[in-house]
Parts: C-alpha cells; structure tokens; sequence
C-alpha cells in the first residue's frame, strides 16, 4: 500500500479513481461505508477498545464522522440518531447487550494511543479536507 494511500490527509488520488465520474465513486463509497457498518452490525464481539487499540477508530467515531458528513451538507442529524444508524440500535441498547468491560491492558493501550489519535485528529482538520 503506498504511503499517500494510508495517510488520510495525502492530495495524491489514485490514477483509476480519476477515471471515475463522481457520482460513481460517491456510490462506490456509500456501498462499502454500508458494508463496513454492516460488518460490524454482525460481528458485536469486536469490541470498540480493540477497534481503537488495533485501527485508531470505533463504531463511535463512524458515528461522529457520518454526523459531521450530513452537517456539511447541511443536514442535520444528532449524535444519538448517527450512532443508532452506526450500530443498528439505540447505543444504550448496544451497550447492555455487546459491550463487555474493557480489560486494564485494553485501557492501558487505549491511553497510550491517544496523543497519537488527538495528533491525525489535529493533522486532519489543519488539512482542511472535508468528507
């Protein structure tokens, strides 16, 4: 994988992807957004702290992020209706049913990483990209 490719905030767009018209690759993006939330929905036993511990993002944060895509288009969307599209259910519903209490090794990693994640987080909204 080149770097531009794993660096969120890179300029640099992959050659086929020009060839693409745009509302071809939104729909592309739509359906794998959808079937990565999907995935998810099926697979409650992976827990946020390891989505955290292991790819620096959670169910959560998908939530934040399609909350954040319908506000710059002007839609408005709170954070509790963007979480129940993320996990399929209300959160606190989730919550009771698939979250289990994180070990302290998974919190323990889980701070380690936060400089890092606050760091991309900061690079990301200096980078001016807008989803």
């Amino acid at each position: 994988m080149s770097a531009a490719a794993r660096d969120p905030t890179s300029t640099v767009t992959p050659a086929r992807e020009n060839d693409m018209d745009e509302a071809t690759r939104t729909e592309i993006e739509a359906a794998v957004f959808r079937r990565l939330r999907d995935h998810l929905m099926a697979h409650p036993d992976v827990q946020n702290i390891d989505l955290m511990n292991t790819a620096d993002f959670c169910r959560n944060c998908l939530a934040k992020w399609y909350r954040a895509a319908a506000e710059a288009r002007g839609e408005a969307i709170d954070y509790d209706r963007a979480r129940e599209i993320v996990y399929g259910m209300p959160y606190e519903e989730y919550k009771t049913k698939h979250q289990k209490e994180a070990s302290p090794d998974q919190k323990a990693t889980f701070q380690a990483g936060e400089a890092r994640r606050a760091e991309h987080e900061k690079a990301l909204e200096e980078s001016g990209k807008v989803y």
